[in-house]
């Protein structure tokens, strides 16, 4: 059994190829089983536990399985809040192939799905990008909204101003120019597209502030009791998933406008399955703000260990 490091993970991707396995992946026979969500209480912050299955159906493909914490309350002791591993297995042994860096697929496969969800989204030419968290998700979003749209700006806003220079120095390095953003709103009057990546329990972005035709693109409040938007932001746009059923059940950005009835159920329009299989057909129109909403999804990550396995030279 092969494991594949962090290191290993981040040689074996890159984003178009990733967007383009989760695609695929989304079209596939996967069977994807209802993930285990446990709360485990902390006096730093409660934390959360996930478990996540998913395996190819038919023969020849991978079962894979990962184990997902997320601590808040290790922002105080400066490590990731998200921490996985990931095991992949053999699809008709059950056999284990790999065990890889969680963490690092994570990471990846979130910002390639939204990516991948931008892409059939967001206006055609949007070129300005904000992102608002300056966490480890951020430079990946980063990277990957300018894969698959004209970006030439990018915006980035954290509530401490200093890691947000932090990162913007990290990402001058590769040749991305990132401009510190002090006023939220005023950033996100100005973005195509704005993405949030943040752990935060309250509204940041205010639906007020979007322009027309702007893209949302939240995938930081993972349960019902969180959000990043608040409820004139879902009033104002059209809806869409990762997956309906997840979000209509974890993601706090919809959940809670809906159990309030200020919006219906029926608001979300398609989610990353429908636009992949082309079931559901999105004409969008110049001036249509467009919400996407993640929570995850085990198939996602199931696409990006695939991708890492055959990079390594590790077969089902």
């Amino acid at each position: 059994m092969r494991v594949i490091d962090r290191k290993g993970v981040d040689a074996a991707l890159d984003f178009p190829a990733l967007i383009a396995a989760i695609e695929d992946a989304l079209c596939a026979e996967i069977t994807l089983p209802v993930r285990h969500h446990h709360a485990i209480p902390r006096a730093d912050g409660d934390a959360t536990h996930l478990i996540m299955p998913a395996w190819h159906t038919g023969s020849g493909g991978f079962l894979g399985v990962k184990i997902v914490n997320v601590f808040p309350g290790n922002a105080a002791r400066s490590l990731p809040s998200v921490m996985g591993t990931y095991v992949l297995m053999n699809g008709d042994t059950g056999a284990p192939l790999a065990v890889m860096d969680g963490t690092r697929i994570t990471l990846w496969r979130t910002a390639a799905a939204s990516a991948l969800a931008a892409r059939f989204l967001a206006r055609p030419d949007a070129s300005v990008h904000l992102m608002v968290g300056a966490g480890a998700l951020a430079p990946f979003f980063i990277r990957a909204h300018r894969t698959v749209r004209p970006i030439t700006r990018t915006l980035l806003w954290n509530k401490t101003r200093g890691n947000a220079e932090k990162l913007a120095t990290e990402l001058s390095s590769e040749g991305l120019a990132v401009e510190v953003a002090d006023d939220l709103e005023a950033a996100v009057r100005e973005a195509d597209i704005i993405s949030t990546a943040t752990l935060s329990t309250a509204p940041l972005v205010r639906g007020a502030w979007l322009k027309p035709g702007a893209h949302l693109d939240c995938v930081g409040a993972f349960s019902a009791s969180m959000r990043e938007t608040d409820d004139e932001a879902v009033q104002r746009a059209r809806l869409f998933a990762d997956v309906r059923a997840s979000v209509l059940k974890e993601g706090g950005d919809f959940v809670q406008p809906m159990k309030a009835g200020l919006v219906p159920v029926t608001k979300i329009e398609a989610d990353l399955f429908d636009l992949a299989r082309g079931s559901i057909a999105v004409a969008r129109m110049p001036e249509d703000i467009t919400f996407y909403k993640s929570t995850g999804s085990a198939i996602f990550d199931l696409a990006a260990a695939a991708l890492v396995a055959k990079a390594s030279g590790v077969s089902a």
